[in-house]
């Protein structure tokens, strides 16, 4: 079974707990700290790819690691290190929050700009674009990217906004040459 089929059982399994137990939001953070840490701790990943430790102590460092988070989220790791795919975990997470923000009407969106936005101008960048993708919100991820010279460039999922003064005056450079 491929990697995508195998971390989308274990994430929707985790949405339909989280959904019967009211727990979204709770799983949805959770999980985002689950995502962040496998992905920049290399000692964890050492940790659950070492073929020296029991599953044993696998699930104790995990136990330890994630004490904080949901009961259930804890299980699903836990559950993962049982059947030996500790691979997965960053997949699973990966997988669950784009379910959940699918079930919630929720985008991520990468925005790039010349300086960090403040809250109210992330807001509206939101309001609008979300409408444009048929969403109700975007997760916006801000990037300061002095290239740019003023302006936003959006990446929201596959598509690309491009509203920057560099992607203008480029396309009015393609524009003149050709």
């Amino acid at each position: 079974m491929s990697s995508s089929m195998v971390a989308k059982r274990y994430a929707l399994a985790l949405l339909q707990i989280a959904k019967e137990k009211q727990l979204l939001g709770v799983m949805l953070e959770d999980l985002r700290v689950i995502k962040e840490v496998a992905g920049y701790t290399p000692e964890l990943k050492a940790v659950l790819h070492s073929s020296k430790l029991t599953k044993e102590t696998k699930k104790a460092v995990l136990s330890q690691a994630f004490a904080s988070v949901n009961v259930y989220v804890l299980n699903t790791l836990l559950l993962l290190v049982d059947r030996q795919r500790e691979d997965y975990l960053a997949a699973v997470a990966d997988e669950f929050l784009a379910l959940a923000n699918e079930e919630m009407g929720v985008a991520e969106a990468d925005v790039y700009s010349t300086r960090a936005l403040s809250d109210a101008e992330r807001e509206a960048v939101s309001a609008v674009f979300a409408a444009k993708v048929g969403k109700k919100a975007l997760n916006i991820k801000n990037f300061v990217d002095s290239d740019l010279l003023g302006g936003l460039r959006l990446r929201i999922g596959n598509r690309i906004y491009d509203g920057s003064l560099r992607g203008k005056l480029d396309r009015l450079e393609r524009k003149m040459l050709g």
